[in-house]
């Protein structure tokens, strides 16, 4: 069978073309895990493969409690989207925890 111009990112079942046997083959990335790729998979699709990737991570933002545990975030945006099965995008967001300490803290206790 043939994966010329079907390939597939991620589990897709109705990416497939006729293999030996009139049995069907795949032409999604997931073909791999299961072992049932056509044959050409590697060739016609994982040469087209294009991995994930991400700028840099922007600033944190401000504590989100002015006085005591809040949590600040961080993005990143994604430059080139997977495709043809490609690496998947790894986390766009992050979390930590911080500690509010403006300025009015003390005056409020």
């Amino acid at each position: 069978g043939g994966c010329w111009r079907r390939c597939c990112p991620g589990r897709n079942n109705a990416c497939w073309a006729p293999g030996t046997r009139r049995a069907r083959c795949y032409c999604d990335s997931y073909c791999e895990r299961t072992g049932d790729c056509c044959e050409d998979y590697r060739a016609a699709c994982r040469r087209a493969a294009v991995g994930c990737a991400v700028g840099p991570w922007g600033p944190w933002s401000r504590c989100s409690s002015l006085c005591g545990v809040g949590s600040k975030a961080r993005s990143r945006q994604v430059t080139v989207p997977p495709r043809h099965g490609g690496e998947p995008c790894p986390d766009l967001k992050q979390r930590r925890g911080c500690l509010g300490e403006h300025l009015t803290c003390g005056a409020a206790k």
